[in-house]
């Protein structure tokens, strides 16, 4: 397989209800991991790939990114884009070498994972029974150079975000939602008092979604 990942299995009879997990930058495989036992009571297949990239994080530590930091400047949109395709095909060798159900797989990022996770689901949503996007924006100088499908509009889509995120302002989520709406992408949008982090408040509340919308549901794919 073309990326490096950690995976959580559940107990029980496959196939699974399965969530694509995709971290944030300067964390790696196992970031995100944790969530496992803490979504649908740790009954869904968690899938968590580490970003291509090196990035540094401290001195003589090294984290991983999906794409180069714009450092307030232009986003790296061709980054974006190679890592959607790498991500692509992970998730073609996940479906053949994993006990996915290919009708209850959702795709969920945080921050920089969370962009890969909108240029994911927004450009093939007929692949997904959901999208949650966590602490993220959607790049408004990227949707140019996606081809986003108009089944969009039978995609559900969680945007959660801290009101006092000192990294990725509340604003830039917002500005999102409106162009989400756009799409008219059946939207659910939390706001919470925290900053850049997963709370338990916010935990709670995406398991639930996804209890409802992922493992619950038995929507038809467009593979």
């Amino acid at each position: 397989m073309n990326l490096i990942h950690t995976i959580y299995q559940p107990p029980g009879n496959s196939p699974f209800p399965t969530v694509l997990t995709l971290h944030g930058r300067g964390a790696n495989a196992f970031d995100l991991l944790g969530l496992s036992p803490h979504l649908c009571g740790g009954n869904l297949l968690v899938i968590c790939p580490q970003a291509p990239m090196e990035t540094p994080i401290g001195p003589e530590q090294v984290g991983y990114a999906w794409y180069a930091a714009s450092e307030g400047g232009t986003p790296d949109t061709d980054g974006m884009l190679a890592s959607k395709k790498a991500l692509e095909l992970f998730l073609d060798d996940c479906l053949k070498q994993y006990p996915i159900d290919p009708k209850r797989l959702a795709v969920l990022g945080f921050s920089q994972g969370g962009v890969m996770a909108y240029s994911l689901a927004l450009t093939n949503p007929g692949r997904f029974a959901g999208l949650a996007a966590l602490s993220t924006w959607l790049p408004r100088e990227l949707v140019p150079r996606l081809k986003i499908s108009d089944a969009v509009r039978s995609l559900p889509t969680l945007v959660q975000h801290g009101v006092q995120d000192g990294q990725i302002d509340v604003d830039r989520a917002r500005d999102s939602v409106a162009r989400l709406r756009e799409l008219k992408v059946p939207l659910t949008f939390k706001e919470y008092e925290m900053g850049h982090e997963i709370r338990p408040r916010e935990l709670y509340d995406l398991s639930a979604w996804l209890e409802e919308n992922v493992r619950a549901s038995g929507r038809s794919p467009s593979l």
